[in-house]
């Protein structure tokens, strides 16, 4: 085994990302979402224009995990979402008071890897990067319904702020975004 990090910058990185978000979703949201919503907007290929415009941009930076050439873990990264709309995401974000910060904007380990801790390699290696870039925390979203998630990113020091949001996916399916913060 060879494990590499790698920062995202191809189509095949972007690619990879996307498969890896798309898998996360089916598998932790399968109880909470509805299958006719999964298969019509949890699509393989569906953020491979959002990770290719934010590696135009430069803001927010994609971090893959590898052996040889398989992706095992994921990683978006960069300043704080200060309000974003729904566009290429699934819902809108605002975090004006918390505009000084870094965002782990999203993790995703390959369901298969579960438990391996490819996920804590690389939230490991986004706080380096945030905590070295100078901001003085680090915050995310994780949806509520997640145990296993917020479990996480617990024990890797986030706590919950108090500050929710609520993410409409369908008129009759309604999930609660939690805000997650960690001070360097």
């Amino acid at each position: 085994m060879k494990l590499q990090l790698i920062d995202a910058c191809t189509e095949k990185h972007f690619r990879d990302m996307s498969l890896l978000h798309a898998l996360g979703w089916r598998a932790a949201y399968r109880n909470s979402i509805p299958a006719d919503f999964m298969a019509r907007e949890i699509t393989d290929s569906r953020w491979v224009p959002v990770f290719r415009q934010d590696y135009q941009e430069g803001v927010y930076h994609g971090l893959l995990l590898y052996d040889g050439d398989r992706a095992l873990c994921c990683a978006t990264y960069g300043p704080a979402r200060v309000d974003q709309s729904a566009g290429n995401t699934i819902c809108s974000f605002s975090s004006p008071d918390l505009a000084s910060w870094g965002e782990l904007v999203s993790l995703y380990a390959h369901p298969d890897h579960w438990g391996q801790g490819y996920g804590s390699l690389v939230t490991e290696e986004v706080l380096r990067r945030l905590r070295t870039a100078g901001y003085p925390g680090c915050f995310l979203y994780v949806l509520r319904e997640n145990d296993r998630a917020r479990r996480f990113y617990e024990k890797h020091g986030f706590v919950w702020d108090g500050h929710s949001l609520e993410v409409a996916l369908t008129p009759n399916t309604v999930l609660t975004d939690l805000r997650y913060c960690k001070t360097f």
